[in-house]
């Protein structure tokens, strides 16, 4: 598969320059460099602001963090607690909750001022639950300055093999879990006029997959609330990213690994690894930076480029790319569309043919 991403990224750059020369413009190039400036002048403003106060953009600030407990969750609170944050961290199983927290405090870059505390709740339950929780920890700790929504789980599973309960559970924790967290922080947000909210989607909240009818569901109607409440919260001062990794190396992912149908490990092989660190990290940064997308890797970049219609943009110079790129990709989309399609379709006739055997 690896082969076919080395042809694919040599097909668009052959594009792209050769609509370049045509034009006698040769603009590639000079974007090229347009994007590098506009990344380092991002990165020293945000260096800047950090200097000027002497402290981190998250010291002392309020950062709450769901499916906290372990994964990408975990990781993003450890991060955000080495930068100075108090760090709240919710998930269901108190045990992990407690492990969590202790690992998370050690991390802590300021022992003395900082708090760090966790809140057993289960976010597929209903909005009041949730709500009140939300209301005490903000009379302890005051208002939230960063959410960001990492609960949830997946479930391979063909839709006809995909009990009805099981399509409930994974709507209300992936999707109304974070929408309930985001209602519950937005009132204290708007009031401060500050504040960030990012919502931990995945490559398949862009792409549907062979054996992911539900769970890519859930995903896709994150991208849609993390849309609209972008367009809310811009006069407010209040920023949200979305967050879209590849597959991550968390307990997730191992449970997710053994339902896991052959056709879709098939199609989701080429797209490896990452470690939920890398992708906490960059979470982090992108949102402090208040970019929409977060990504991680060349292929969740070039599937973003491609699926952002009318997304928000976090520059000018990322519309100018993503006008230039989507064609061309769109092209590359089609050549994978096939790729993808032969495999289902070479599976099938592998189980058809070893029925006949028996």
């Amino acid at each position: 598969m690896k082969h076919l991403i080395f042809v694919a990224i040599i097909l668009i750059l052959s594009i792209v320059f050769y609509v370049s020369s045509i034009s006698h413009l040769h603009i590639v190039p000079v974007l090229v460099i347009l994007l590098i400036f506009d990344k380092y002048k991002r990165g020293a403003k945000k260096e800047l602001k950090a200097e000027s106060s002497g402290k981190g953009l998250l010291f002392n600030k309020n950062v709450i963090v769901t499916g906290g407990s372990s994964g990408i969750g975990k990781c993003v609170a450890i991060a955000a607690a080495e930068n100075g944050a108090n760090v709240t961290i919710i998930a269901r199983n108190p045990e992990k909750l407690v492990i969590a927290r202790d690992e998370i405090d050690s991390a802590c870059c300021n022992k003395i001022g900082q708090r760090i505390g966790c809140v057993v709740l289960d976010l597929s339950q209903d909005y009041e639950d949730i709500e009140e929780a939300f209301t005490d920890l903000e009379k302890q700790q005051g208002p939230c300055y960063m959410l960001v929504n990492c609960a949830g789980m997946s479930i391979c599973s063909k839709i006809e093999d995909t009990s009805p309960d099981l399509v409930k559970h994974l709507m209300n924790l992936n999707f109304l879990g974070s929408y309930y967290c985001a209602k519950a922080v937005v009132p204290s947000m708007k009031l401060a006029k500050r504040g960030k909210i990012v919502f931990v989607s995945s490559q398949a909240g862009l792409l549907g997959i062979f054996g992911y009818s539900a769970y890519c569901a859930t995903k896709f109607a994150l991208k849609g609330l993390a849309e609209s409440l972008a367009m809310e919260l811009a006069p407010y001062n209040v920023s949200v990213t979305l967050s879209l990794p590849p597959d991550t190396d968390t307990p997730g992912y191992v449970v997710e690994e053994q339902s896991k149908l052959v056709e879709t490990k098939l199609i989701s092989a080429s797209g490896g690894l990452v470690s939920p660190e890398i992708v906490a990290r960059r979470l982090l940064d992108d949102a402090l930076d208040e970019n929409f997308f977060s990504t991680v890797g060349w292929e969740s970049y070039v599937l973003t480029t491609l699926c952002s219609g009318m997304s928000p943009l976090s520059s000018f110079f990322e519309l100018i790319f993503q006008t230039l790129l989507m064609g061309p990709l769109k092209m590359c989309s089609a050549f994978f569309h096939y790729h993808f399609k032969s495999i289902v379709i070479q599976c099938m006739t592998e189980r058809e043919n070893r029925k006949k055997i028996h």
